[in-house]
């Protein structure tokens, strides 16, 4: 097996529920149609959905070195030098469930931007159906070329009025591992927040470094968001990475959800847990308030 289709732990992690009533998840043909992955399973109904109203959003395109990288963005409207809070996508591509993240924190004053950092890997990940197929694209992606466009998204923000002295990150998934990552690599990361990143990676060549060989280097304080029952990133993989942080004296805290699966924040999976999904958005706000994001 190649790095490139090497089942890494995000995607070990993932709970593909069979949905025990048929009326509780949107048919295939709405769930496409509103916007959302097929590739995670079925779609639930009561998905968590965010208005525009007071907000600014819509679609972004991001100056990269290989060309135009779309994005999704949500701001307060009227308001002037917002905190810039970067949303790091799963591996599904920038769909509905993540353009909902981006108006949620607009919501709680933020200019947010997700990226489409697969934009030049290969197809349009939202149009696929299969996981496998996705993991060649996005196992592609090298660390490098992310940290260039992470960085050019947070340009971008601050030459359209973000605050980027006030930066924050949050990611999902892939995102979630990106989360560290780039903790490790800007000087200009105030605070983030990675739900169920994966901490330990398979060798990959575009990969010099997993989050816990960047633990002696992180930069920003990191707040990791982890289930307990998730299958891919085991609990002592989290203590682990939390050893290593406190022994190189890096700001970092941890919270580990009971009986969550990986994806448990994932509103429109049926993975989602209500409970622990807006436990942890709470601490992530009082996280990008403790060190100075949010207001």
């Amino acid at each position: 097996m190649t790095a490139e289709i090497t089942m890494t732990a995000d995607v070990i992690g993932l709970t593909r529920i069979a949905p025990v009533s048929r009326r509780a998840f949107m048919s295939a043909t709405a769930a496409a149609a509103a916007g959302y992955t097929l590739a995670a399973g079925p779609v639930r109904a009561e998905v968590v959905t965010t208005d525009t109203t007071g907000l600014q959003a819509g679609d972004a395109t991001i100056k990269v070195g290989e060309g135009e990288m779309p994005g999704y963005y949500a701001r307060p409207a009227g308001v002037s030098r917002p905190p810039v809070v970067l949303v790091a996508m799963e591996i599904f591509g920038l769909h509905e469930y993540i353009k909902d993240v981006t108006r949620r924190l607009a919501k709680l004053g933020a200019f947010a931007i997700a990226p489409n950092y697969y934009f030049n890997k290969g197809p349009d990940l939202t149009k696929i159906t299969d996981t496998k197929e996705l993991l060649p694209v996005v196992n592609a992606k090298p660390d490098a070329e992310l940290f260039a466009d992470l960085d050019a998204t947070v340009a971008w923000a601050a030459s359209q009025g973000g605050d980027t002295s006030r930066l924050g990150m949050i990611g999902f998934c892939r995102g979630g591992r990106y989360v560290w990552e780039y903790a490790a690599h800007s000087d200009a990361l105030k605070a983030a927040a990675a739900f169920y990143g994966s901490l330990v990676d398979p060798a990959n060549p575009v990969w010099p470094k997993s989050p816990l060989q960047l633990a002696p280097e992180m930069k920003a304080p990191v707040l990791g968001l982890y289930g307990e029952a998730d299958t891919g990133i085991s609990v002592a993989q989290v203590e682990q990475m939390k050893a290593a942080l406190e022994q190189n004296k890096k700001t970092a805290e941890f919270k580990i959800y009971k009986d969550a699966p990986h994806g448990f924040h994932a509103d429109y999976r049926p993975s989602y847990r209500k409970v622990a999904a807006e436990d942890a958005w709470a601490q992530m706000q009082a996280w990008f308030k403790k060190h100075g994001v949010l207001s």
